[in-house]
């Protein structure tokens, strides 16, 4: 199991660190992002994800819900600004030294569900597991 005191000090320096600094450290989801990311179309049959690892363990606190497994840390924290329902998730790399904070995008409005949000997710836990291999490989 993970140091769960360690999850949380993390968590709450890089949500202090996005709530208090710049906006352009925060990816705001709309549809030219959807877009960008390839998440229009229904299913994309030429993806394959199969070697993304989909086994999480969770934690369901109050405020947030933190998913943890080997290779990854997820904080997703709902809120609500302006009355406006609002999610923030954050995706860090589980590293041995402590969480890598490698993106947070933030959801709102009519894209504030909770499939849109997982298909976001996988998408970029895809494309940082890419990445992270190719860094391994060279």
């Amino acid at each position: 199991m993970h140091d769960l005191s360690q999850l949380d000090e993390s968590f709450k320096k890089y949500y202090k660190e996005i709530t208090k600094g710049s906006p352009e450290s925060i990816l705001h989801i709309d549809l030219q992002h959807l877009q960008q990311l390839g998440l229009l179309s229904y299913h994309n049959k030429n993806v394959n994800h199969s070697n993304l690892t989909r086994y999480f363990h969770v934690i369901d606190a109050p405020d947030k819900i933190t998913l943890v497994n080997e290779d990854f840390i997820i904080w997703i924290v709902p809120e609500k600004e302006n009355e406006v329902a609002t999610t923030y998730s954050l995706i860090a790399l589980n590293k041995n030294e402590g969480p890598k904070l490698e993106i947070t995008f933030v959801t709102q409005g009519v894209y504030n569900t909770s499939r849109l949000v997982i298909r976001i997710l996988e998408k970029f836990l895809w494309d940082i597991q890419e990445n992270e291999e190719l860094l391994e490989s060279l």
